[in-house]
């Protein structure tokens, strides 16, 4: 994917101010072809994270697909987010992505009142038999691998603290902190994972405050489940180590002192989603694309990529052999979540052997045509340090 944004700290400071701004709509064109998609975006396209991506996939969509595309940002989620998706299925899109966890309400309500549009929703776990499906993919999967190489740089480093800086405490993200922890552990057993929970998906002040907060309690390594640059900056301005989320732009403002990014490659799934819309062949699903499609990525091990320097040299071999078995389906999200385990109080989660089951991971039940979970996504592995708020 091409890559056109470049974050520095006058970046970063630039991009605080977008928080609030107006809203946006741009529409372009293909060539001879009046196929509509639309995308409803939470942040700003110059995030340097969640939305950047999803843009970088519309882009991807319009140039492969030769679709026309409109995108609409800084949409807030509730009420504003309905009014937003209503607006863009009166101007008679084919197909509406909406790309956060708290448009799937909304998705729902527009997706009844009109059948002849095609509705995807992001993360969430909602859908109708007719034209209302979900989509995700398994970042866990991703998030593991930079756990084992946080680890073995905090190894390396002598220390034993690593910070994580995250949004909601809801079921998509405590997995994905899991995944990480339990990649932590592999390298180094008796690290601690410190949290801080910011409740905003994207606020660079306030990521960045975060991030030092967990500097300053002697974190060596900082990773990040929320969109903007600030932790890594901020890990990187202190002299230690971070590892970014969302982007494969997100080390670039520190490449020095980024050992990694957890990344999305949304357009080709998005470009098949279309095509087969286009052919008649789609149906409403929940969605959940592994490793071996392509949709995560892992910066500096896919091909092409060379390491950071940062990465310590003993890991990078279980590494690569580990990543290559993900992206050939050998190694999947239910592995990473492979018994035995015990959450962060010493209870057991999982006798040895045992795996979760995809209501597990996702924490649903009571949803038509799904099982519930039983050991729902509610809980922290061991080696986290901290709780999960209410909500």
């Amino acid at each position: 994917m091409v890559r056109i944004l470049l974050f520095g700290l006058a970046a970063l400071l630039a991009a605080s101010s977008l928080v609030g701004c107006s809203k946006q709509d741009s529409t372009s064109q293909a060539d001879g072809d009046d196929f509509q998609v639309a995308f409803v975006y939470v942040g700003p396209v110059g995030d340097g994270g969640w939305t950047y991506a999803h843009n970088e996939g519309r882009l991807y969509l319009e140039k492969n697909a030769g679709v026309k595309t409109t995108m609409v940002e800084n949409i807030a989620e509730g009420a504003e987010a309905e009014q937003a998706i209503r607006n863009l299925a009166r101007k008679e899109n084919d197909v509406i992505f909406t790309t956060s966890f708290g448009f799937m309400d909304p998705t729902e309500a527009v997706a009844q009142e009109f059948p002849n549009v095609k509705f995807i929703h992001v993360t969430g776990f909602k859908k109708n038999s007719t034209n209302f499906a979900n989509l995700m993919g398994a970042m866990e999967s991703m998030r593991y691998l930079a756990g084992m190489i946080a680890g073995a740089r905090a190894t390396e480093d002598d220390s034993r603290i690593i910070g994580a800086v995250e949004p909601f405490p809801i079921a998509e993200v405590i997995r994905l902190l899991n995944a990480f922890a339990l990649g932590v552990r592999v390298t180094c057993p008796d690290c601690q994972i410190h949290i801080r929970w910011i409740n905003s998906w994207f606020d660079p002040v306030r990521e960045k405050e975060a991030a030092q907060s967990l500097l300053e309690a002697g974190a060596d390594v900082i990773v990040t489940g929320c969109d903007s640059p600030g932790p890594v900056v901020a890990a990187a301005q202190a002299g230690k180590w971070g590892i970014g989320y969302d982007s494969m732009n997100a080390c670039a403002s520190v490449p020095e002192r980024c050992l990694t990014a957890t990344y999305w490659n949304w357009g080709p799934v998005y470009a098949d989603m279309v095509r087969q819309i286009r052919e008649g062949t789609w149906k409403p699903a929940d969605y959940y694309f592994e490793a071996d499609s392509g949709i995560v990525a892992l910066l500096g091990f896919e091909e092409g990529q060379t390491p950071a320097a940062g990465v310590p040299a003993s890991v990078v071999p279980k590494i690569k052999d580990l990543h290559a078995r993900m992206k050939k389906g050998e190694f999947t999200r239910f592995d990473v979540f492979r018994g035995p385990l015990r959450d962060n109080r010493g209870k057991e989660i999982l006798s040895a052997d045992a795996k979760l089951t995809q209501e597990d991971l996702e924490g649903l039940s009571k949803l038509p045509d799904r099982p519930d979970c039983t050991v729902c996504m509610g809980w922290l592995v061991e080696g986290i340090v901290g709780t999960i708020p209410a909500r």
